[in-house]
């Protein structure tokens, strides 16, 4: 199933800032690690915010709660997540495909 996934992350400010930078590269090591496995498949930035949209590949919305509950960032985010399905008027996109 597909899911798209908005995720803005607001950390405090008050965080220590090593701690900080410790969380962000674990987040980071994290989402590439479910990219190379094919479970996160798009990753975008929305411009001007920490904030990024995302479509997800998983079998279930327990997956998919649980993939997101595994993130480091996970208690700092909102979330919004709508199931996607097939329309019917798409065309075919290409398996290489990769917007830039």
């Amino acid at each position: 199933m597909l899911f798209h996934v908005r995720m803005d992350v607001a950390i405090p400010h008050d965080l220590d800032p090593a701690a900080r930078d410790e969380l962000v590269a674990t987040e980071k090591a994290r989402a590439l690690e479910l990219q190379r496995t094919g479970v996160w498949r798009h990753l975008w930035r929305v411009v001007g915010r920490y904030s990024n949209i995302s479509v997800f590949d998983v079998p279930s919305n327990d997956e998919l709660h649980g993939i997101l509950s595994s993130l480091p960032l996970y208690p700092f985010m909102t979330i919004q997540v709508t199931p996607l399905a097939t329309h019917p008027s798409a065309r075919p996109v290409p398996t290489e495909f990769r917007p830039g």
